[in-house]
């Protein structure tokens, strides 16, 4: 064993103990489809310079948003009940008391100039220090919206102790050093040369400005902390508070109870099922392609599993039902590092037939590290952005995608290739080549061979059927409608209490005998059955609770309201800005690492795919909510990766071949990568198949987008990708890349299972 393999050994085993260790010895977070949580019910109040209607509690809702995620309590569920309630849903929140205490506070944070120690001569407070004196206070400078930042931090070296970091907007700012300037103007020990700062009309902190500072030259606006004997919990809470925002309006919590599970545990058991078969059809089907290579990947695959469970476990991370489907897609879709590599492998053992195996291999690696490199960087682009300017559901999911790549990448390069390259030193694996997989070109490829079809002989006649999809799916939208779900649209909340228990799985299956299939169903309080529907009327509402009579006797309706969406037009927009930013950047990184023309192609493909993906979702009347959401960010991962893919081997083989036309060596290079391109989304179609047929309805509308996605996105980065590229080619002045022949680290030595003979 080489050092190297050696050292990648180690590694991964350690990587490994250490997933191990954390999947057994902590739970995960469950979202409220898995678990149920606590559900809490907000009534706005009129303030003196805000009226609670419907825009101010929109407002309160968003600000509420913010300190939730603060809190570390990703995949909330936030509405707006009539014009000024607010329904709070929080995932497996250990103490739901401290959570409310957080949320429903109205954290008005002002900074005052220091009058005196009497009572105040003009419009300012009268309020008593840290100590218990009365300072006469001066009119409020600053408020809490002109703090852009706020952490809490331990000073141990000043012996300070927890305190809170402030950075101020630019205008605040310059308020700051007049405030302070100001101060500094009157004698050391007098009252006057303090400034108050106040939150919920108590004096928090009440520093007295630095000798060393100069009448009216004030503290610069950069940092400021607040100190006041706070402890770790109370500095990180003021941060927090501060952080998030001042509430538009009070709100007093009039309701708080717990919620169930939006799933039965017969849906839950049915997807686990699914999974754990799609994931076992995926290991076959890589085993049977690539022999003994495909069972190593098959187990790298296993580890990766563990891997980046135990990362999202460690790092607190909501795990719902779609959620844990993506996952374990995505276990489908890390095997294409591990195909891309075996692949290239297979291509360099079929131009050198007297090579080594374990040479062969590692030029596999070798070659598939740019095309592994490229996709990865550009799908963590997407998740960094989405994580960073994204809110909610898409916030999370930016969390879960970043560590399946992260994840896929160490499964693959690292583990998949420590088992190989030492399965590769056998004599026995290399001679037999029924045994190893790489010493067989592979059907996809024989057959490929064989026939040597010119796809790329008219581009435009791919790209205009293209243009028909794209039609066909833009007059699903004009015609049909887009189906949209209650998280987008709002609609009724209704509960009802039942003479005989009735579980959510009976309820979901009677109301969707009665016409309400896309009901959300949960428990709530001591036995009631929740039900969360789009537009209701009263004759709807009598037919709902009839199919619920026929499973639980006499019901009676508990609660009936009118409820706003969950995903607001705030969380909209700043999601379609996170994916619009989010594709930019990837298309100037496209543009960097391959050509304008690459980048402009591939980014073409993926509206290509979303338009025709919603466009068949109005078609088929399915409804567009946020498990659809989530299988669209999912796609639009997939179809990027895909063609960064081809147009890897395009820039390759164009480099080697700069007086070849250009037409020719996208042929080529689209039929070198269709064995790939046909092996991993197999990998990704098991598992779909297996959720869309045996996951139960709660995984059948993400299953179907998935699937359609996939097969869309892998036919756009052949298909539209490349002929949209080699048309923007033509009227490109660019030169070609130029080659430049690089020296292998390695010519010259015999590799040592070679031993020099030729046939």
């Amino acid at each position: 064993m080489t050092r190297a393999t050696t050292v990648r050994a180690v590694l991964a085993a350690a990587v490994l103990l250490v997933s191990v260790l954390i999947t057994l010895t902590m739970s995960p977070r469950l979202g409220l489809d898995l678990q149920g949580g606590t559900r809490m019910v907000l009534q706005a109040k009129d303030s003196d310079t805000a009226k609670a209607d419907r825009e101010s509690t929109d407002r309160t809702l968003e600000v509420l948003r913010k300190r939730i995620d603060s809190l570390g309590v990703t995949e909330p569920t936030l509405t707006r009940s009539g014009e000024d309630r607010i329904i709070v849903e929080l995932p497996d929140v250990q103490d739901p008391r401290k959570a409310a205490d957080v949320i429903g506070r109205t954290a008005q944070l002002t900074f005052h100039g220091v009058q005196g120690p009497d009572e105040p001569a003009g419009d300012g407070p009268a309020l008593p220090d840290e100590e218990g004196r009365t300072l006469a206070l001066g009119p409020a400078v600053i408020s809490g919206a002109g703090v852009k930042e706020a952490s809490a931090a331990f000073d141990a070296q000043q012996g300070a102790g927890w305190s809170v970091s402030l950075d101020f907007h630019k205008d605040a700012g310059r308020d700051w050093t007049r405030l302070t300037g100001e101060a500094a103007c009157h004698p050391v020990q007098d009252e006057r040369r303090r400034v108050a700062i106040v939150l919920d009309k108590k004096v928090i902190s009440s520093p007295q400005v630095s000798p060393t500072v100069a009448c009216n030259t004030g503290l610069p606006s950069g940092s400021t902390q607040i100190t006041g004997s706070f402890s770790a919990d109370e500095a990180r809470e003021l941060a927090l508070l501060i952080q998030g925002g001042a509430l538009p309006v009070p709100v007093e919590i009039v309701e708080q109870r717990t919620v169930g599970p939006t799933l039965g545990a017969d849906a839950i058991d049915a997807s686990a099922r699914a999974a754990v078969i799609g994931a076992a059809a995926t290991a076959l089907f890589i085993t049977v392609v690539y022999r003994l290579f495909g069972a190593l990947a098959a187990v790298a695959l296993g580890a990766y599993g563990v891997i980046s469970y135990a990362a999202l476990v460690a790092l607190g991370v909501t795990l719902t039902l779609p959620g844990l489907a993506g996952f374990v897609l995505a276990i489908g879709m890390a095997v294409d590092a591990n195909v891309l590599v075996f692949e290239r492998a297979r291509e360099e053992h079929a131009l050198r037939p007297g090579k080594s195996l374990r040479t062969s291999l590692t030029a596999g690696f070798r070659h598939a590290w740019s095309a592994v490199a490229d996709s990865n960087v550009t799908t963590l682009i997407a998740a960094g952005l989405l994580f960073f300017l994204g809110s909610g559901p898409v916030k999370g999911f930016g969390v879960t995608l970043g560590i399946g790549v992260l994840a896929s990448m160490f499964s693959a390069l690292v583990i998949a290739r420590a088992l190989t390259e030492t399965a590769a030193r056998s004599r026995f694996v290399s001679d037999y080549r029924g045994v190893n997989g790489i010493a067989s070109p592979g059907r996809v490829r024989t057959w490929i061979n064989r026939r040597d079809p010119q796809l790329m002989r008219s581009p435009r006649r791919w790209l205009l059927i293209s243009a028909a999809l794209i039609a066909v799916a833009v007059a699903g939208i004009l015609v049909r409608g887009v189906n949209l779900g209650v998280e987008f649209t709002g609609g009724r909340l209704v509960e009802y209490s039942t003479s005989r228990p009735v579980d959510v799985e009976s309820a979901r299956t009677a109301l969707a005998g009665a016409g309400f299939g896309d009901a959300e169903v949960t428990t709530a309080g001591a036995g009631d059955i929740s039900v969360r529907t789009g537009d209701l009327d009263n004759h709807d509402e009598y037919a709902l609770r009839a199919a619920l009579a026929e499973e639980g006797g006499e019901t009676t309706k508990v609660r009936d309201e009118l409820i706003g969406p969950s995903l607001g037009d705030e969380l909209r927009r700043n999601a379609l800005i996170a994916l619009a930013i989010a594709v930019l950047v990837q298309l100037g990184y496209l543009a960097i690492r391959f050509r304008w023309t690459f980048a402009v192609a591939s980014v073409g493909a993926l509206v290509h795919d979303v338009v025709i993906l919603v466009g068949a979702f109005a078609w088929l009347g399915r409804t567009v909510d946020g498990i659809f959401l989530a299988a669209l960010l999912t796609v639009i991962g997939y179809s990027v990766n895909d063609s960064v893919v081809v147009f890897d081997r395009v820039r390759e083989l164009w480099a080697k071949a700069r007086r070849k036309p250009l037409s020719d060596v996208a042929n080529l290079a689209v039929l070198q990568t269709v064995p790939r391109t046909v092996n991993t989304g197999m990998g990704a179609l098991f598992i779909l198949v297996a959720l869309a047929v045996l996951g139960g309805d709660s995984l059948a509308d993400f299953a179907l987008a998935l699937l359609i996605g996939i097969v869309v996105g892998t036919y756009s980065s052949v298909m539209t990708a490349v002929p949209a590229a080699l048309l923007l080619e033509r009227g490109s002045k660019a030169p070609p890349p130029a080659h430049t022949p690089r020296r292998k680290s390695g010519a010259g030595r015999r590799d040592p299972l070679d031993n020099g003979a030729r046939v």
